[in-house]
This record gives structure tokens, C-alpha cells and sequence, in this order.
């Protein structure tokens, strides 16, 4: 028995009996069986190049001891595939058909290079790779690539790293947004309880990450689910990356760093456009015990004036736990409060967990073993784990009839009202006594017919149980968007379902560390991510709760949660002043929604997450290598949240340029260090110079906010109905020359989506606006501001005369 605390194992055994220590026992003989099953053996280098073949678009090295792959599937997008080792299902893969990319090849010395129009690769006879940009000034340098050594099963993959080389992304982690000196596992993992700064693995980490130094960006994704290690330099001067098992197969694409996540998101998929109302604020708890307890939840909401979007019913609202049952003595009419919540503008979400109880009366087991649908010990007999049911069995996502099956059982949350759902314990987690949690890994899955072990699906089990949702949701309710959030998944998650940072502790190191985690996120491809606010474990004051409220107001999620037994979380239970701050920072994200909306179209379109570290805007500057506790939001907004206890000011970085105090349009001009007042009640948040942001009004009426500057920002503003697929309109600014004093805008209008007003009032800040015209047409103008008549498709230009005050 494993070297577990007597304390632990007796609370364990108190809490969920003996049985939950046999059934650990059963794992570790499992896989101990399974790793004695597997090869092993010294280290081996490719060793001597042998042959040269062309392939459609790249060419195949075979060597000594080893094979590679090299094909360019895109300009910038380079594939590498080492070989032998077992393929990962190309699930991460938003589509296989690359059209034939040209690729010109040729050789010095012993040296083979392939070039396409943005990439430059050196193939030399010992298997190591270099990897350049071309650039108009030629080619450079901005990674090398060592020949890996293969031992038994695994892969290792050494590359030396450049001079002052920082490393972001890996998907979820809890340390420093800047990786280097890190060793980060690759094993999605619930870390039990709750989590702080430092923890690893946690549940979504993602084998691709992004390298900056001074001739370039660059990222690189492995597609390899196997469990996995990186080491960014922490002993050495290299990045080391390990796998298990498997083949050596990965994707390198060029930066900088807006580039890399737009081709990123071209191979692995784009997250789509969410409804609406999925970006408001969001209230939750393990512990809403009733239908009583969400009525006066949503009740609290409305006396206090206090907008809200979606509740969350966390598995208390199941009978003992089934998946897709609901108790009928807590919620006996799940369709009546989702009515009546609707009413009110608020969607009901509702848990889904994988474990699917063990019960022969329990209609969703026994048709589960008569299709075989679950993970299995030898493609037959069901493996029983523990989650909260008891004793459960785990659908097998990575079969095509296992999803259908999974979704098949969707219609009884939708018939009831449900808008969302969200997916949880999916790492898969099993209750165990000691050890790693999850299931044995010898286990059999379909893996679409490719046949695997846990060892190889496990990274990929949820990421296939959210598709299982997703394709459920998009059949079942083709007009509107499906929305889905989930604990964990892999990459290519971002088309399927939004995620959130999970169970972290309460405390100001955490709310740090929550800043860091989702900018990395972002760099790995998804950019719908949140925390619980105020931190899952504990009961947080007013002002750490305040200031986290502030922080996820600006997150693309927004939701309070938190665990049985702390205290409330809703905001009235803070008091004054607390009620009044959490109220204007609602209203704040009420007022940006057009603009983060316009955010979240972008990043359908091209992949840019909606918060960004400022080294994606201003890479040259070196003071922001390491910079996460700022961000920009979009391109024209850079928030300084508070995140230390007791500050009243913000010291911050700004960037070059002009930029304006948000709430009093104070100008500032960087590089530079400036201090912004940071009170309680206040988010110190910074709009750029030149940004043309679209707000909503108290009113609810749409505005243009126009902030001097000499380049245009923000400078789209997407609209539709918020949900389903029907007509949308899309509104797009260009600077153009004009006279001295005069800011002229090319103002083009596409899409059949009428906007429901007939004018756009536009503000200028920060300047006098003397006159307007549409088209050469005259516009009324009044304290700094006029009104733009809306137009249909075409182009119309626009002319402002402004006088600097």
C-alpha cells in the first residue's frame, strides 16, 4: 500500500467504506500489471539518414532507428511525424483536407531544406531540425530541434533554448504565466479538494505552448494524448518534452503571436459565436439544495436590482446522483422554474457527470450495458469506479454509438427548460484512496475504431464527452447555439465547450494566480475561461470578494461559485457597500457587452482569445515578458485589476502610445510607469488612444465612444438577434487621410440584421467635437457628441472636426 496519511486513508475509509480501499488495491495491481506489459529500453537517436522520399507536400527521412515525416500542410504550418509509435485519433484536427501546399526542396552538404512562402525547415543527417520564419529580409532563426531519442515506448524531444526565451501557454496551470524553469505535466488530473499557486497537474493541461524571443515567435503543438512532460529550462538550457508512449507528431507555426493562434485555431477549430446571454453573469453553488433555495436565489437578484443571467443546479438536483435524472421531492417541476426563471431573463444550467450510477432498475446503466457503451476491461465486461453516485460505470466517449447513446438522454434536460449544461468530473475522476485519480489504465477504449488503452484516452475523455454534448445540443436544437462549459478536455476543446479554472482555494495568491492561468489559456487556444469568484474552498471577505468580482467582470466568464459548506456567495450577503460596488461592476459588463460580443465574433473568425497579455499587442517591449497582472481586453481596453489586499492606487506598465482614464478621460502618453487611482468601488481600466467602442447606454441604447488617437482600434462592432444562426450585421471603420483637426472613417455596413435603432449616438472624449458629417452631410452636434443614421449595406464617410481641450 502506497505511503498514504492514517488520518486520510481513516476518513476515507469512514466516508465511503472499504470497499473504496479494495477497489484502489484492484487499480494499482491493474497497473502495475499494465506498466510491467510495457517495453522499455536504452535511449536511441534516429542515427544515420538512409533515405530521401518525396511526399505530396514535404518529404519522409528514413534512418537508422527511426522514421520522420515533413510536410508543410499549410504556408505556415508545418507537420512533423516521428516514427515508430502509435497514432493519437486526429480528434484535436478540425479538419484533415490541406490543399497541396508548394514546396520548393533542395540540398547543401548534407543538410535537406524545405521552404514554403512563410516557412524555412533544415532536415540534417542526424534528425536534428531547425526551424526559420521567412521574412522580406530573409530567414530567421527561431527554433532548433535536437534528433529525439526514443526508450521502449517514449519519446524525448530536446531543444535548445534561445537567449531570454519565454514560454506561455500548456494550457491550464497554476504557476507563472511565463513558463520558463517550469516542469508542467501533461495529465488532465482533478487535484483534489482545492488547488493554490504551483499545483500540477491540474484538470486541462494541453500539450502546445508558444516561445518568444528576440528574432521571433513561434508555437508548437504535439498531437500526442500519452502522458506527457515539458521542462522549460529548469536545470538546463534546453526545453525538454517527454511522452509516454506513442508517435512523435507535432505542428510548427511561425508568430508573431496573433498569426500562431490564427493558424492554431485553423488546424484545431475555432470556438464558435455563443448566444448572448452565456456572457452575462452567471450564479452558482454545491448546495442550492431545492427548488425553494433557487427561487429565493433568483428573488435576491431581482430585489436588488442586480442583472443575472443563468443559475447553475450542481448535482444536488439529481435523485442520488443519476445522470440525467432530477429528484422529484427537491425540484418536482424542473420545466415550471425554468419557465418562471425565464421569464425573469435568467437560463437554467444543470451538471452532467460521467459516472453513471450502477443500478439495474436505472433505465440509463441498463441500457448503457446492453450497447456496451462503457469503458471496459477487455471490450465486454463494464469497469465499475467510484464517483458520487457510488459505484458507476463510465461511458465510453471515444465510440461514435457511445456518443450517439450519451446524447440520446439530452431531450430530458432540454424538455425541461435547460439552456445549459455544464460538464464536470470529466478528467475522468474515480474516488480512490491514494494515488492518481482516475480509472486503471489498462482499460479498452474504441477510440473510433483504432482500439486503445485509458493510458492513451484519458487526456482525450472529456474533450469527447463534450463533443458528444455539443453534437447532441446542435441536433437537438439546430436553431439555437448550443453552450456547454467543462472541467476538462483537450485541445480542439474550444469548438465544443467553454471551460473555468475549477476548484482553486480563497485567497489574494490565488486570485493572482487566476489572471496568469486564463492568459494562458488564451494562448492555447481557448478563449472562453473564468474562475469561480471568490475561489471555490473558502469564504472570502468583501474585499477580496469585491476585488475578484472586478477582475471577472472582464473575463469572458463570469460566474460566482462555490463549495458546500462556506459561506454564501450572492452578493447581497456582503452588505453595503459591497451590494452597491458588485451592482456597478454588473453594469459595467452590461455597458462593454457589445464590444466583448464583437470580441467573441473576432474570435470565431480568426482565433484571437478576447484577453490578451500586452506581449500580443506591444511584443518589442521587453517589460512585458513576464506581464500578468494587467491584460489588454480586445485591442483598445487595458484592465489593471487590483490584486493585493488593502490597495487604494495601481501602479502599472503602460505601453507606448496615448491612452485615457476610462471613468475620467485623463490622457496618458507611454512607455512609461504611471499610478492610477484604485478605490474600492473602482476598476482601474484604460482605453487606447484612437478606439472607436461600441457601449450600451443605461438606456440600453447602442453608442460609439471615440477616444483621439492616431490609429483606429476597436473598430468593429457585430451585431444579431444573440442566438441562432439567422441574419447578423457587421459594422467596420477604416481611417482614412484627412485635413488637419479632422478624424475621417470609412464607415461600411454588411449583413441583413436591421439594428433596432435608427440612429447611433457617437461620443467623443477627451476633445471637442466642433462639427460631423455623413457623406458630406451635415450632423447636429451637442456637448461633444452626435447622432450617426443608421444605413444598410454600402459605405458612407464619416468626418469629425475635433479641438483638443
Amino acid at each position: 500500500m502506497p505511503n498514504v496519511p492514517l488520518k486520510t486513508l481513516y476518513e476515507n475509509i469512514r466516508a465511503r467504506g472499504w470497499s473504496f480501499v479494495w477497489r484502489t488495491l484492484q487499480r494499482d495491481r491493474m497497473d502495475a500489471a499494465f506498466h510491467r506489459s510495457r517495453p522499455s529500453g536504452d535511449p536511441l537517436s534516429p542515427g544515420a539518414l538512409l533515405e530521401v522520399a518525396p511526399l505530396p507536400s514535404g518529404q519522409r527521412f528514413t534512418f537508422e532507428n527511426a522514421g520522420l515525416e515533413l510536410e508543410i500542410i499549410d504556408s505556415a504550418i508545418a507537420r512533423f511525424t516521428w516514427i515508430p509509435g502509435v497514432p493519437t485519433p486526429p480528434y484535436a484536427l478540425a479538419g484533415a483536407d490541406w490543399p497541396e501546399v508548394e514546396v520548393r526542396t533542395w540540398i547543401e552538404g548534407e543538410v535537406h531544406w524545405l521552404e514554403s512562402s512563410h516557412l524555412r525547415i533544415a532536415v540534417h543527417a542526424d534528425g536534428s531540425l531547425h526551424w526559420y520564419s521567412r521574412l522580406p529580409s530573409g530567414a530567421a532563426l527561431l527554433r532548433s530541434d535536437l534528433p529525439p531519442q526514443r526508450a521502449g515506448e517514449c519519446w524525448i524531444s530536446s531543444s535548445p533554448t534561445s537567449p531570454g526565451e519565454s514560454f506561455y501557454g500548456l494550457g491550464e496551470q497554476s504557476g507563472p504565466f511565463n513558463l520558463r524553469g517550469q516542469v508542467r505535466r501533461c495529465w488532465n488530473t482533478d487535484p483534489g479538494g482545492s488547488y493554490g499557486p504551483g499545483a500540477d497537474p491540474l484538470y486541462m493541461p494541453i500539450p502546445v505552448y508558444a516561445g518568444k524571443h528576440a528574432a521571433g515567435a513561434y508555437l508548437i503543438f504535439y498531437e500526442n494524448s500519452f502522458p506527457s512532460k515539458f521542462d522549460f529550462a529548469s536545470g538546463s538550457d534546453s526545453v525538454q518534452a517527454s511522452f509516454e508512449s506513442g508517435q512523435l507528431r507535432g505542428y510548427f507555426i511561425p508568430g508573431p503571436l496573433p498569426r500562431c493562434l490564427e493558424h492554431y485555431t485553423a488546424l484545431t477549430g475555432r470556438a464558435p459565436l455563443p448566444p448572448l446571454w452565456s456572457l452575462g453573469l452567471h450564479q452558482s453553488r454545491w448546495g442550492y439544495k431545492d427548488e425553494a433555495d433557487i427561487r429565493q436565489v433568483a428573488e435576491g437578484y431581482r430585489q436588488h436590482n442586480l442583472p443575472l443571467s443563468a443559475i447553475h443546479l450542481d448535482i444536488d438536483y439529481m435523485h442520488g446522483y443519476r445522470v440525467f435524472s432530477v429528484d422529484s421531492h427537491r425540484f418536482p417541476d424542473l420545466p415550471r422554474l425554468a419557465d418562471e426563471l425565464a421569464a425573469s431573463g435568467i437560463r437554467l444550467v444543470t451538471i452532467l457527470d460521467p459516472g453513471v450510477k450502477v443500478d439495474s432498475r436505472y433505465d440509463v446503466f441498463r441500457s448503457g450495458l446492453e450497447q456496451r457503451s462503457f469503458v471496459s476491461d477487455d471490450g465486454s465486461n463494464a469497469d465499475i469506479g467510484l464517483v458520487w453516485p457510488g459505484p458507476s460505470a463510465y461511458p465510453d466517449f471515444t465510440a461514435p454509438a457511445g456518443r450517439r447513446w450519451w446524447g440520446s438522454f439530452y431531450p430530458r434536460l432540454l424538455d425541461a427548460g435547460v439552456a445549459g449544461i455544464w460538464h464536470d468530473m470529466n478528467e475522468p475522476t474515480n474516488f480512490v484512496a491514494w494515488g492518481d485519480p482516475t480509472l486503471p489504465l489498462s482499460l479498452r477504449h474504441d477510440l473510433d475504431g483504432q482500439g486503445g488503452s485509458h493510458f492513451q484516452a484519458h487526456n482525450l475523455y472529456a474533450f469527447q464527452m463534450n463533443r458528444a454534448g455539443y453534437e447532441a445540443l446542435r441536433t437537438l436544437r439546430p436553431q439555437r447555439r448550443p453552450w456547454l462549459l467543462s472541467r476538462s478536455g483537450w485541445a480542439g476543446q474550444q469548438r465544443y465547450a467553454w471551460n473555468w479554472t475549477g476548484d482553486t482555494e480563497t485567497s489574494w495568491p490565488v486570485l493572482r494566480m487566476t489572471l496568469a492561468t486564463v492568459l494562458g489559456l488564451g494562448l492555447s487556444g481557448f478563449p472562453y475561461t473564468g474562475s469561480d469568484i471568490g475561489g471555490f474552498s473558502g469564504s472570502p471577505d468583501a474585499e477580496l470578494m469585491l476585488r475578484w468580482f472586478q477582475l471577472a467582470a472582464l473575463m469572458p466568464f463570469f460566474r460566482i461559485h462555490s463549495a458546500a459548506g462556506t459561506s454564501r456567495r450572492e452578493p447581497w450577503t456582503f452588505g453595503e457597500p459591497a451590494i452597491s460596488i458588485m451592482r456597478a461592476t454588473i453594469h459595467l459588463r452590461l455597458r462593454l457587452l457589445p464590444y466583448i460580443y464583437t470580441l467573441a465574433w473576432n474570435a470565431a473568425q480568426t482565433g484571437a482569445p478576447l484577453l490578451r497579455p500586452l506581449l500580443w499587442e506591444f511584443p518589442q517591449d521587453e517589460r512585458f515578458g513576464d506581464t500578468s497582472d494587467c491584460f489588454l481586453l480586445g485591442d483598445a481596453l487595458l484592465v489593471a485589476p487590483v490584486l493585493d489586499p488593502g490597495a487604494v492606487t495601481r501602479k502599472l506598465l503602460l505601453p507606448e502610445g496615448l491612452w485615457y482614464d476610462f471613468w475620467s478621460a485623463a490622457r496618458f502618453e507611454g512607455p512609461g510607469e504611471i499610478e492610477l487611482p484604485a478605490p474600492l468601488d473602482r476598476l482601474p481600466l484604460l482605453v487606447r488612444g484612437g478606439a472607436l467602442l461600441p457601449l450600451k447606454n443605461a438606456g440600453d441604447v447602442l453608442e460609439l465612444h471615440y477616444f483621439p488617437g492616431s490609429t483606429l482600434h476597436a473598430a468593429l462592432l457585430y451585431s444579431d438577434l444573440g442566438d441562432g444562426y439567422a441574419d447578423s450585421r457587421l459594422d467596420s471603420f477604416t481611417r482614412e487621410p484627412g485635413a488637419a483637426g479632422e478624424t475621417r472613417l470609412r464607415w461600411s455596413a454588411t449583413g441583413g440584421f436591421p439594428l433596432p435603432q435608427s440612429g447611433i449616438p457617437l461620443v467623443v472624449h477627451a476633445a471637442s467635437l466642433v462639427s460631423a458629417s455623413l457623406d458630406g452631410e451635415s450632423l447636429p452636434v451637442q456637448d461633444a457628441a452626435t447622432v450617426l443614421p443608421v444605413h444598410s449595406n454600402g459605405e458612407k464617410t464619416l468626418s469629425l472636426m475635433l479641438s483638443t481641450q
